[in-house]
């Protein structure tokens, strides 16, 4: 067995937004406040999805990335805005300028979460639980809007910490604690385990962190490939990760993995089009366009293939994304084909103003790619 790495003790604080856009939307607009407000696409339109939702419209189960439509369906009384991404930048700016107060070791993950390492705060605090309830109260003094925080010695968990006790929440845990703390952890709430993934640990009868320490490192790597290294070390607290002040987003996209294999074009299409929806409205999100876009297909028997194509012009729209991956989709060969998987990335983003730069660097890690 590889000798385990040694743990690294830092203080780490992730703060993430509650239910930002919306909760900015209910901030501004007092006919929203109290009710169930959705933000993202109109359900009357092409393809709507819920960028965020507000607490009162997540007691129906409305969440991010769900089709505006569906949305709908669960909450009829729902409220519709679109968003207002400059506003949300401006609180944002602002959110990262009170960060700064405490340190100059802040990593954006998007425009409504960051980490922040404060092992040598700027202030001489010293306590980064006291730290995070300063930033806490100076968000809600300023900005009379709640974010949560989690506390910890490493970005993993700090990360997981911070949805403990959302919205407005504060939970700390400690070195002592991190390994009960993950044993206990469901396998689907460990970062970085998609839906695909998590049932399948499932089906191998691994359903806890417990369960997943069970495994050897090279069971692990067998099993779930590189990821599996970073889950063997993750279970048992181990994360080294630094925070990393200037990331810049070199592409963005979404995956899908299907129930079931798609064996005809129309169908393959079909499901195109709805990861493109999900790449397009976070392109929107990030204030990015790219020249470059890649379509990824993974079949049944595992093997992969990608096809790209690249344009002299910049563009993040929906009918562009669309039409060009099912355009790559076509030029493969479909017939007799079994897809298990499929993927589309925008990259080759270049040439971007200040401001687009300011905002990739607020964006998320070096790659971007969601499984929906």
């Amino acid at each position: 067995m590889p000798d385990q790495p040694a743990t690294i003790f830092r203080k780490i604080i992730h703060i993430d937004m509650d239910a930002f856009y919306a909760s900015v939307e209910q901030r501004d607009f007092p006919e929203y406040r109290g009710k169930p407000l959705v933000v993202g696409g109109l359900p009357q339109g092409r393809g709507g999805v819920v960028a965020t939702a507000s607490y009162e419209a997540r007691k129906f189960g409305v969440r991010s990335a769900m089709s505006s439509k569906r949305a709908l369906q669960l909450c009829p009384d729902a409220l519709f805005v679109l968003p207002r991404f400059n506003a949300y930048r401006e609180v944002s700016q602002h959110i990262r300028e009170i960060f700064s107060r405490y340190t100059d070791l802040i990593e954006p993950l998007s425009l409504d979460e960051a980490y922040l390492d404060v092992t040598n705060d700027k202030l001489g605090i010293g306590s980064a639980i006291d730290i995070a309830k300063q930033i806490k109260q100076a968000i809600k003094d300023e900005l009379n809007l709640t974010a949560s925080a989690g506390v910890s010695i490493n970005k993993f968990v700090a990360k997981i910490a911070s949805d403990i006790n959302k919205p407005d929440g504060l939970k700390f845990i400690g070195p002592s604690s991190i390994e009960s703390f993950m044993e206990g952890l469901a396998v689907e709430k460990f970062f970085g385990v998609g839906k695909v993934t998590a049932q399948k640990m499932k089906q191998m009868g691994l359903h806890t962190g417990a369960d997943l320490k069970r495994l050897t490192e090279p069971e692990m790597v067998k099993n779930f490939g590189k990821p599996g290294r970073f889950y063997y070390q993750i279970v048992r607290g181990i994360d080294n990760r630094e925070v990393q002040p200037h990331r810049e987003t070199k592409s963005l996209g979404a995956e899908d993995t299907f129930a079931y294999d798609l064996t005809t074009l129309p169908e393959m299409e079909a499901e195109l089009d709805k990861i493109a929806l999900t790449v397009h409205n976070r392109l929107l999100k990030y204030e990015l366009k790219g020249r470059t876009l890649t379509l990824k297909v993974k079949y049944h028997d595992f093997k992969q293939i990608t096809r790209n194509q690249s344009f002299t012009t910049a563009f993040n729209d929906l009918e562009t994304i669309g039409r060009v991956a099912k355009q790559l989709m076509a030029a493969t060969d479909t017939e007799d084909a079994k897809v298990r998987l499929l993927g589309i990335t925008l990259s080759n983003f270049g040439d971007v103003t200040p401001r687009q730069r300011e905002e990739k660097e607020a964006g998320p890690g070096d790659q971007l790619a969601l499984e929906i």
